[in-house]
């Protein structure tokens, strides 16, 4: 079962409510998606925790609900 863009989105913003979320259809299939996550909440974590976070903002959708994620996190003004 495929996720729409917006409903990563909301996840993610739900779970770090400051985060600035860009979402990218890889494919236009709505499983294989390109994720940019930026927030002060990632100052000082390595890029493991920080994707942590993430992760655990979807709720158990990463490998079901959503079949691929290409995640990038930046803290503010660090962005790729």
């Amino acid at each position: 079962m495929a996720m729409e863009a917006r409903d990563i989105e909301a996840l993610i913003k739900q779970g770090i409510p400051d985060a600035q979320v860009t979402i990218e259809d890889l494919r236009g299939d709505g499983d294989h998606y390109a994720a940019l996550v930026v927030s002060e909440a990632f100052r000082g974590l390595s890029r493991v925790r920080q994707h942590q976070l993430v992760y655990g903002a979807l709720a158990g959708k990463m490998g079901g609900d959503l079949h691929a994620l290409a995640l990038q996190t930046a803290v503010p003004g660090q962005e790729p």
